[in-house]
């Protein structure tokens, strides 16, 4: 039981929102023409994520970035709770998942899918895992967006009706944009830590008080992408709760930041109830 928490620790499970919202809001942009294939879409999506997750704390502990006694919530290798022998399994077992779970969407959407299922992977591994990691050059913000937004509800309504929906690629893009939030929270948390490893994040780059205007902005073009998706409908109201994470995180500092990353958790969940009631 022990060893069960643990691992449901380490895969994050507060982060999964970024992608479980995203493909129930591309299910509810178009319809759902088969439950088997939404079910087996939100399984790979959540597996990608798990992935990601996993190869992040590998190599960020590689790397130094993760350390015992971090801001931010702690992680198992940097604590010693597990081995990198065991994380490796553990990369290796969801990664086999989510190939064996691609492989059915792919025989339901064809090339299209698989072009999105083998850019999943790369976004998963080049996120931390290379030399040139995007997390560490200040642009995963941009893969994020894409990954966790635009793509997810896209390729989930393509996969429902067998074609492009401009409704779900506007309203994916939304989650897209708090899952950006969620890692403005993150990259403020930690500016002082990544700096010191080299990580040149945006708020590394250009400052605490770039990296906060530039969560503003992402949360003013919510309610324009909730706008192009459904009109002047429910959705747009996603700003008012976006608008007050964006205050609540000009006033926190250290270990507060972690409240906040579950909060914009809550903002995608809060979206989708939204969209539901469209």
């Amino acid at each position: 039981m022990k060893n069960i928490i643990l691992w449901f620790k380490i895969i994050r499970p507060h982060t999964l929102f970024a992608s479980f919202c995203p493909v129930l809001v591309g299910l509810m942009a178009e319809g759902v023409s088969s439950w088997g294939v939404a079910a087996v879409t939100l399984l790979c999506a959540l597996s990608l994520q798990i992935l990601s997750n996993l190869i992040n704390d590998y190599y960020d502990f590689r790397r130094g970035s993760d350390k015992a006694g971090r801001v931010g919530p702690s992680r198992a290798l940097a604590e010693g709770k597990v081995t990198e022998a065991q994380m490796l399994h553990a990369v290796i077992i969801t990664l086999v998942f989510c190939v064996v779970s691609g492989f059915f969407l792919v025989l339901r959407g064809g090339w299209p899918i698989l072009l999105i299922g083998v850019a999943s992977l790369l976004f998963a591994w080049l996120y931390t895992a290379t030399r040139f990691a995007l997390s560490y050059l200040g642009i995963a913000d941009v893969f994020v967006f894409l990954f966790y937004g635009v793509v997810a509800s896209a390729g989930t309504a393509y996969l429902q009706m067998h074609g492009f929906s401009w409704t779900a690629f506007h309203a994916g893009a939304v989650c897209g944009l708090i899952s950006m939030c969620l890692l403005i929270i993150n990259n403020l948390r930690d500016i002082e830590d990544d700096r010191a490893a080299g990580k040149r994040t945006f708020p590394v780059r250009f400052g605490k008080r770039a990296g906060e205007i530039g969560m503003l902005v992402v949360v003013l073009l919510m309610p324009i992408f909730a706008w192009l998706a459904f009109g002047l409908d429910w959705p747009m109201l996603v700003v008012f709760p976006a608008l007050a994470l964006f205050v609540a995180v000009l006033r926190a500092e250290g270990s507060q930041y972690n409240r906040l990353m579950l909060c914009a958790g809550l903002v995608n969940l809060v979206y989708t109830a939204l969209c539901a009631l469209v």
